[in-house]
């Protein structure tokens, strides 16, 4: 999901929808409960929907992504809503907080 390249309003509900029956169809194939890193995905999935104001505070927060995966999410999820401005601002973010490699 980091690496799509155009995400609309439709597409991010697809996402949604693709990873339920993703894990759906995971879950009769195997015996292991939970699937890991299974609110990993959801969370940068639903991180999609947040705005400018709210993705900063969750770049914050959530330092277990990588600095690609942030980047993109910024890029994508938010790129045609916000100036140039904010979005370098937000990048900004991203580069000043030291992450963990996943």
């Amino acid at each position: 999901y980091a690496n799509v390249k155009k995400c609309s309003n439709e597409g991010r509900a697809l996402m949604q929808l693709d990873f339920q029956q993703f894990l759906m169809k995971l879950e009769k194939l195997t015996d292991i409960r939970p699937i890991p890193d299974k609110e990993f995905v959801e969370t940068y999935i639903k991180a999609y929907y947040l705005t400018e104001n709210d993705m900063e505070c969750w770049i914050k927060e959530h330092r277990e992504y990588s600095t690609k995966q942030l980047t993109n999410l910024v890029n994508i999820c938010l790129g045609t809503y916000i100036n140039k401005k904010a979005r370098q601002k937000l990048l900004a973010t991203i580069d000043d907080t030291d992450r963990p490699k996943r």
